[in-house]
């Protein structure tokens, strides 16, 4: 087993955590965060004499420049409202007397042109045929963009189609013929009096317009080529387009929307329009897709069609907006200069308090190593100087102090007294740490002390990192051994998962120690490898500052915190490095591997005490899975419990019986 297998116990916590563990801490550290994410964003917070002198002078341009340029824009923007609407209204009344005029002169023609068919046909001369055809042929020459007729009465069906039309159009021309057959319905209607214009590009691939109408006794159609509609509808800033009266597109500068036969009927604004009793009218209306359009229509009286004009609101303002625009680019430009003016003006005095107003943030929020800069030999200067003289001995005031907890008692975060708290509370010692201190001086002498020092510290550091990344507290160091807890000062709203942090320190602190020793060299009597047993206790402890007006710390008392002292006092005859209680055991057992050890007899206490060995992380693939793994791994010694004797002097404990079942 090596190192791997310990980083691997680190790496399953997270997804431990991650399953305990809510975002939200107590309303003690959401303060804390608070503050300090409001140190790191807000730093702008402070009003120096440049930020008021610029926001004068910001003000000013902007009330004069921007009011005259809302004025303008919001005047201008009336007049083009009005010509806006009066354009498109006139745009859709030609569109629609120019459509219209079309539909009547086409259904028109084709009642010329059958009502001279249906002459020919009745005559007895024998050159009838001839002449039928000769009028059918001349009828086409002089309406090219229509492509066939057809009537149908009760007992006559006649279609005539413009060959040359088809041909020019590459078209075959029967399929005039199924277009016929297809539309059967229609002229059934027609020939009770309805008057229709139909889409027939779907069918002919082109776009081609029927329109069906009635005659005397017969129903007829015609269809024709909208050419000169297409163009004059699709043209200019105003687009018209036009609907039949079933809702389909029928003439509209998309040609796609009529190959598609693409029908608007169900569109609200389409719906509003048909059920409307008026014939022609404007309003703004959106039309789907975000786009906002003044939009006119004019129902027409042939075919139940309806034209409709509109322009995007947008464009009628581009020239107004474009114009605001440059008045904007206009004032930021005035606004710029002046306030690069401003700000040179009043940066040698702004800047310095803005520095010395960060360092009272950092400060307050408890960070007290910052090194300042005197510029200048005024008042500033002077003020920075003793500012930094300041911060150097809060910086090494804190050092000496637990900081946080410093901090919080001057924010009258803890107030003076004690209070109960559910906590985990944690001891470890370094085992053998006399022996290793009466090597230091037999081996360096004077120098020991220093080196002594020196390796305690590097210690210390691991064992501090480990206890603040899983939101304990240092209590205190009591020679070498180190006092923590874990839902006091801190917490996560949880006695259960201060616990497990509690327990995952203790696992970090394992892994931090192998990885120490194993690059520790072999024989260094001035860096010894290290072993050290962990106590962890659970339970209602008084937690609150102690001590004298002149001195105090926070820490903890109560019956729990002798009992995690005591318990750890019995790692080294048990042969574990962690022990715990067992009412921390029955907030942890879910998440860890652990070992039930014989129950003890604690001084002062009726009951035996149930005690486990923490092996590892529960659900980790890799590590220890027995306590045996751990001897094996951090080369602990396994102890013959029938022979050992532990406390002997004192006999605070005595080793009990068989194990107790989980």
């Amino acid at each position: 087993m090596g190192g791997k297998i310990l980083s691997n116990d680190v790496a399953q916590y997270k997804i431990i955590k991650s399953d305990y563990e809510k975002p939200e801490k107590d309303a003690d550290l959401q303060r804390s965060s608070q503050l300090k994410k409001r140190r790191n964003t807000d730093k702008n917070s402070i009003f120096s004499i440049g930020f008021k002198l610029v926001s004068i002078v910001t003000l000013i341009v902007i009330i004069s420049l921007g009011s005259i340029t809302a004025l303008v824009s919001w005047l201008v923007r009336q007049d083009l409202q009005i010509a806006a609407e009066e354009n498109n209204f006139e745009t859709n009344r030609r569109s629609s007397m120019e459509a219209e005029d079309v539909l009547l002169k086409m259904q028109s023609d084709a009642l010329v042109f059958i009502h001279t068919v249906k002459m020919l046909e009745s005559a007895s001369s024998p050159q009838r045929s001839g002449a039928e055809k000769e009028a059918s042929s001349y009828f086409f020459r002089q309406n090219q963009r229509i492509a066939a007729i057809c009537y149908s009465g009760l007992k006559e069906n006649s279609l005539y189609i413009n060959e040359d039309f088809f041909i020019k159009h590459d078209i075959d021309a029967s399929l005039v013929s199924s277009y016929r057959e297809n539309c059967e319905v229609s002229l059934q209607d027609a020939r009770g009096g309805k008057t229709m214009v139909l889409n027939a590009a779907p069918h002919f691939t082109i776009h081609l317009l029927a329109i069906f109408f009635p005659g005397e006794e017969y129903g007829a159609f015609i269809l024709f080529w909208p050419e000169n509609l297409n163009t004059s509808f699709g043209t200019g800033v105003n687009r018209s387009w036009m609907i039949n009266g079933a809702g389909d597109i029928i003439i509209h500068s998309d040609i796609e929307n009529i190959k598609n036969s693409v029908n608007v009927a169900s569109q609200d604004f389409i719906r509003d329009i048909r059920e409307s009793p008026q014939r022609n009218r404007q309003a703004l209306v959106e039309t789907g897709g975000g786009i906002t359009q003044f939009l006119a229509y004019t129902k027409l009286t042939a075919g139940g069609c309806i034209v409709i004009t509109s322009i995007e609101y947008k464009k009628v303002f581009e020239g107004i907006e474009a114009t605001t625009r440059r008045n904007i680019y206009l004032t930021i430009a005035v606004l710029a200069l002046s306030v690069m003016f401003i700000w040179f003006f009043a940066k040698s005095i702004s800047i310095p308090l803005k520095v010395l107003a960060a360092a009272a943030r950092k400060i307050e929020g408890g960070e007290f190593d910052i090194n300042l800069t005197q510029k200048g030999r005024d008042e500033i200067g002077v003020l920075t100087s003793s500012f930094q003289k300041m911060t150097s001995a809060l910086h090494i005031f804190g050092r000496f102090t637990n900081k946080e907890i410093a901090i919080k008692a001057m924010r009258n975060q803890i107030k003076p007294g004690g209070l109960p708290k559910h906590a985990t509370v944690f001891f470890s010692d370094i085992r053998g740490f006399t022996a290793k201190s009466e090597t230091f001086t037999n081996v360096f002498g004077e120098d020991a002390s220093n080196r002594i020092v020196h390796w305690l510290n590097e210690y210390f550091t691991q064992m501090i990192d480990c206890v603040e990344k899983t939101g304990g507290t240092i209590d205190k160091f009591i020679g070498d051994a180190v006092m923590a807890h874990w839902g006091t000062s801190y917490t996560t709203g949880s006695p259960a998962k201060d616990a497990i942090n509690c327990v995952m320190a203790a696992l970090m602190m394992r892994k931090a120690l192998y990885d120490m020793n194993r690059t520790r060299r072999k024989g260094d009597l001035s860096d010894p490898p290290i072993q050290i047993g962990c106590g962890i206790n659970t339970g209602i402890v008084t937690a609150g500052q102690l001590g004298s007006d002149q001195r105090m710390e926070y820490t903890v008392i109560g019956d729990p915190v002798n009992l995690a002292s005591r318990i750890e006092s019995l790692t080294k005859p048990l042969g574990a490095d962690i022990l715990i209680s067992e009412d921390t055991y029955k907030f942890i057992n879910k998440y860890f591997i652990t070992e039930e050890m014989p129950s003890v007899t604690v001084k002062g206490k009726e009951k035996q005490v149930r005690i486990f060995a923490v092996v590892g992380l529960s659900g980790s693939n890799k590590g220890p899975k027995t306590l045996a793994d751990v001897r094996k791994l951090l080369g602990i010694e396994t102890p013959d419990l029938e022979k050992t004797d532990i406390n002997a002097d004192e006999k605070k404990y005595k080793i009990g019986g068989e194990k107790k079942e989980k």
